[in-house]
């Protein structure tokens, strides 16, 4: 009994640290918990007499556990957040950003720390074996050596697969540097007016002619088919940047808004002298894979 709680007590000293690395790899709260106790149960059926490294033992444990738990996430597409039913014969608010659901504090901050909606959507949208590598490399520092036993590969495939995850992360602008920090300072301060409610600070954004358009999906999320002009469009903004990042989508600065880090919604964004002059909302699950996404 004494025995079991010093490796208990061993353990819960690395538990923070085991979190971090399963939710960067999962994206989910309650699957880096799964993962987390899985470790624990393998611990304590295995022991850890004849483990000098106990921190480095538990890490690769809790990334193959990931890495399993990613691999299955393949075979089953996973569905996006389903908008909420109508309660109380209310309609859903017409927003072309309204996200269903609500996540509490303790989720909010998680999805708030150093990693950030935009790296855990676009961490998603690589292959499994490629989000282990680079989780466990760019953002925990192990070897190559240390994680090719975990995914299976040579150090040197292993480097290849952090690597190409890494470009895919970064992403490869469409425009100029100096273009895109311009649009972005755009984007983000549509975002920080319509976050505020700031109809004034949206219409300094926005061309007087802009057009906002939604796909059929987005649309049942509460989104308006299409919308025209300045005012209007600052109207259907106002307040309701929950959840909504700058990332970069196609090459340009645009927006996502991913509720518990899941991705929901893209806002595709064309600026032209300076001003939004074309919104395009998008959450139809077979046009969100096909857009190109990466980290601003």
């Amino acid at each position: 009994m004494g025995e079991q709680k010093i490796l208990g007590d061993r353990f819960e000293a690395n538990r923070k640290h085991l979190y971090r690395v399963a939710y960067r790899m999962l994206g989910s709260p309650a699957e880096a918990e799964d993962a987390v106790q899985e470790a624990w149960l393998r611990l304590s059926r295995a022991g850890a007499d004849d483990v000098d490294n106990l921190s480095g033992w538990l890490t690769t444990v809790v990334a193959r556990v990931c890495l399993d738990m990613l691999r299955a996430r393949t075979t089953r597409r996973e569905e996006p957040l389903e908008a909420p039913d109508k309660k109380g014969g209310e309609e859903k608010p017409a927003a072309a950003m309204a996200v269903p659901g609500t996540i509490d504090p303790e989720q909010e901050a998680l999805l708030a720390d150093s990693v950030g909606l935009a790296l855990l959507v676009v961490l998603q949208t690589l292959a499994p074996a490629e989000r282990v590598a680079f989780v466990l490399h760019d953002m925990f520092d192990l070897s190559f050596d240390e994680i090719a036993s975990v995914v299976g590969r040579t150090p040197v495939a292993t480097r290849q697969l952090a690597s190409r995850a890494r470009r895919r992360v970064q992403g490869q602008p469409t425009v100029p540097a100096v273009d895109l920090d311009r649009r972005r300072s755009i984007v983000d301060a549509f975002l920080a007016a319509s976050r505020g409610g700031d109809f004034e600070g949206l219409l300094a954004v926005l061309d007087p002619n802009v057009v906002a358009r939604a796909d059929g999906a987005a649309v049942k999320l509460g989104s308006m088919p299409e919308v025209r002009g300045a005012d209007v469009v600052a109207c259907a903004f106002k307040g309701r940047a929950r959840n909504a990042q700058v990332a970069l989508i196609d090459g340009a600065p645009g927006v996502i808004v991913a509720p518990n880090g899941r991705l929901l919604l893209v806002l595709r964004i064309r600026v032209v002298d300076g001003l939004i002059a074309e919104i395009e909302a998008i959450a139809g699950p077979q046009r969100l894979t096909e857009l190109d996404l990466a980290v601003l």
